[in-house]
């Protein structure tokens, strides 16, 4: 699995469709993203072991910046933090990518 993460609209989907030469449909059969969105619904690990079944796993880093004021957004960035560790983890490759420019953190390049 490759792991791509970085700020919201920093071009990760771009990214990878053009290093993959992925075609549209084929990026919406071997990807998933927003998956920081998740991060609440069930555990980190038992969501980072269903979604480590994709080929490529997008997620925004939403650790930066303010801290949330309302307990409820804090909880929601901690368990987005934990899933990408666990994500991070799994994944052979981990890519971030900001302002369009990727920067490898572990695996090889695709």
């Amino acid at each position: 699995m490759i792991f791509i993460t970085g700020p919201l609209y920093a071009g990760k989907k771009d990214y990878i469709r053009e290093a993959l030469r992925l075609s549209e449909e084929d990026f919406h059969e071997k990807a998933v993203w927003d998956v920081e969105e998740l991060a609440l619904t069930e555990s980190p690990e038992l969501l980072a072991e269903k979604l480590a079944r994709y080929e490529i796993v997008i997620a925004n880093e939403i650790g930066g910046g303010l801290v949330p004021v309302t307990p409820e957004e804090r909880e929601k960035r901690e368990a987005a933090g934990r899933l990408s560790c666990r994500l991070a983890g799994k994944a052979e490759t981990v890519i971030r990518v900001c302002c369009g420019l990727p920067q490898l953190l572990k695996g090889d390049w695709p």
